[in-house]
């Protein structure tokens, strides 16, 4: 039945929710909340109600809505964010990239913690210091940690572990207290890990005056070597102070400064993060700004997006802007904290500046990268706009690149590469060892590496739609829009045989090369295609058919490499990669394992009677049936 617009607004309700835009295609193209979704909705379709021209071409292309009831705001803002994520509509506000940033991890959960690099702030027994903005930083931290206080790095499991192998260089080199030996008490171990929780939590001064009190008794004592030893990590401990700058505000809460720069389609946002008083670091957003939207909303937006993605919330966060939805946002990241959360806008005072500090930030980075991303979007999607226009396609999106390799027929395998809007995108590539072709036969690899490929798609698509979830979440159903098949007629000509035979319209193009073996055109529909070498569409036609080359190349190699270092212990029955590992330290060469009788080979680590039996039989030439 045809959608009736008018029809369908005035069964709206006036509560709170959540509104869900779609076109022709059934695909969402917006998705917005609302106190009122009536009075929002209406807006929408009224003909005096002008709100920009981007708005309305997305108006233009409504097909239909539908729209979700809430109980509340905060529980509409929440189903938003899920929502765009999920989605990632069209004609939202969009962060560009996302990012993860590092923590220092002390893991308390264990008995002898470790002090250890982590991506995600999870909920257990550890203590987290952070966010950090740079890995290299944290990395850095958590090795003079280690130094300072002489903590573990294995990841050996006591008291289980006592014993059972020998110290590693860390003990004689004197940078761990040996805990593998078994003659470090708990207690003795948990203050070193105090003295470093509180390093980490800022107090450097004892720190410091230890060292120097050392570096002074070494120097006096002409233990040069040892003074020079606390004079290198007394460097390393005023660097790491020099790198936490402490800002003038007095208070020691953790906040993150927000402000906003924006010139027509781009945007930029510039955070600086706070944490006990000190600004550990900054870092810029860029926005893609699709909807005429306000400079409140883009930051609303943002605040949504970078903070559904990071599990760390701090007390304050500081804007340019008053927020129409602020409540709801304070509301909802109080919940994500499990503490309340202040949205405020200072009007004058230091932390007024911090704030201008941020925007002029943000303003000097979109002035000096909005050329280089606008060269960078030529390259992308500026280059797929023109693959779209040579090939006479309506739109693409997802391309999907393959090529076999292999030396002579042996161990062919093949290789998808998928670019989505002109970037490679590496979570989809795909690789695939041959089962059915033998020797040097490109055209049968490929087929079967299309047939196992578009195959799979559809029956995970199938057990997908059985369940009643979304096809488009499984690894393989998402399908291209175009197939670029590095070659001319008979490549393309395989790839269509295929598609026919499971049912499938997808529209394929070969890349043609020349007697030189560089890209000449483009094979589509039974012509060949010039294409002008020095457009941005050619250059992306070469990186996607050199990607696609290097990651079989690479594939192919790696299986070549396995090959190559077998060892006489991957044909004994039984014996995998920690057994053979147990064997190779225990015995200096095969000679020695041979002349190793049944029983010594029942005493090493990780072997058991069946295992030994087998080591034992392969040395002696004896059989199953004759032991």
């Amino acid at each position: 039945m045809e959608f009736d617009i008018q029809a369908e607004l005035a069964k709206v309700p006036s509560s709170p929710g959540v509104y869900i835009m779609h076109n022709s295609k059934d695909a969402i193209i917006y998705v917005g909340k609302a106190k009122s979704l009536t009075n929002r909705l209406h807006q929408y379709f009224q003909p005096s109600h002008d709100e920009g021209i981007k708005k309305a071409q997305m108006v233009k292309q409504i097909a239909y809505f539908e729209y979700i009831v809430c109980d509340s705001e905060l529980e509409a803002l929440v189903l938003e964010c899920n929502l765009i994520k999920e989605h990632r509509p069209k004609y939202n506000t969009m962060l560009r990239d996302d990012k993860t940033y590092p923590y220092i991890k002390v893991t308390l959960g264990e008995h002898f913690p470790r002090v250890l690099f982590a991506r995600q702030l999870k909920k257990d027994k550890s203590r987290y210091f952070g966010p950090f903005t740079s890995a290299g930083a944290v990395k850095d931290t958590i090795e003079l940690v280690q130094k300072l206080y002489h903590l573990r790095t294995c990841s050996q499991k006591f008291p289980e572990s006592f014993g059972k192998k020998r110290p590693c260089l860390n003990y004689h080199m004197g940078l761990c207290p040996g805990v593998c030996t078994g003659k470090v008490s708990e207690e003795e171990y948990m203050t070193h890990i105090n003295e470093a929780i509180d390093f980490l939590e800022g107090h450097y001064q004892p720190v410091v005056k230890d060292l120097e009190a050392k570096m002074g008794k070494a120097s006096a004592e002409l233990d040069f070597e040892k003074a020079a030893e606390y004079r290198d990590l007394l460097h390393s401990v005023k660097s790491c102070l020099q790198k936490q700058k402490i800002t003038s505000t007095a208070e020691s809460d953790d906040r993150d400064i927000i402000a906003l720069a924006v010139e027509n389609d781009d945007a930029v946002i510039q955070v600086f993060f706070i944490r006990n008083g000190k600004l550990i670091g900054r870092e810029h957003f860029f926005m893609n700004v699709r909807v005429e939207e306000g400079e409140a909303d883009i930051v609303s937006r943002f605040i949504q997006q970078f903070y559904a993605g990071t599990p760390f919330v701090p007390k304050e966060i500081f804007l340019q802007y008053e927020l129409e939805d602020a409540d709801a946002l304070e509301k909802w990241l109080g919940e994500k904290r499990g503490q309340r959360v202040y949205i405020k806008v200072p009007v004058r005072g230091q932390k007024n500046k911090l704030v201008e500090m941020a925007e002029k930030n943000a303003r000097l980075v979109l002035d000096q990268d909005k050329e280089r991303i606008k060269k960078e979007q030529g390259r992308t999607i500026g280059a797929v706009k023109e693959i779209s226009k040579l090939l006479g396609l309506p739109h693409i999106d997802r391309m999907e690149a393959y090529d076999i390799s292999n030396i002579n027929g042996y161990q062919t395998v093949g290789s998808m590469i998928v670019f989505v809007q002109g970037r490679p995108l590496k979570s989809d590539y795909r690789k695939f060892k041959l089962k059915t072709v033998t020797g040097p036969d490109d055209y049968g690899s490929m087929r079967e590496v299309l047939t196992r490929r578009f195959t799979h798609g559809m029956e995970e698509m199938e057990q997908l739609d059985a369940k009643g979830l979304d096809a488009s979440t499984g690894s393989f159903t998402r399908f291209p829009d175009v197939i670029m098949m590095d070659g001319g007629r008979g490549q393309v000509n395989i790839c269509e045989e295929v598609l026919q035979e499971l049912g499938l319209d997808i529209p394929v193009c070969g890349m043609v090369k020349d007697d030189h073996h560089r890209t000449r055109g483009l094979y589509f529909h039974n012509e060949e295609i010039p294409i002008d070498k020095h457009s941005e569409g050619f250059h992306l036609i070469t990186r996607m058919q050199d990607e696609a080359h290097r990651f079989a190349i690479e594939y192919h190699r790696s299986l070549r490499s396995k090959g190559q270092t077998r060892s006489f212990l991957d044909d004994i029955e039984g014996i995998g990669p920690a057994r053979r590992k147990a064997l190779m330290k225990r015995f200096a060469s095969a000679d020695e394992m041979a002349s190793a009788s049944l029983e010594e080979l029942e005493n090493i680590d990780s072997m058991n009677a069946a295992s030994a039996q087998a080591v034992y039989n392969y040395f002696h030439g004896k059989s199953e049936e004759t032991v």
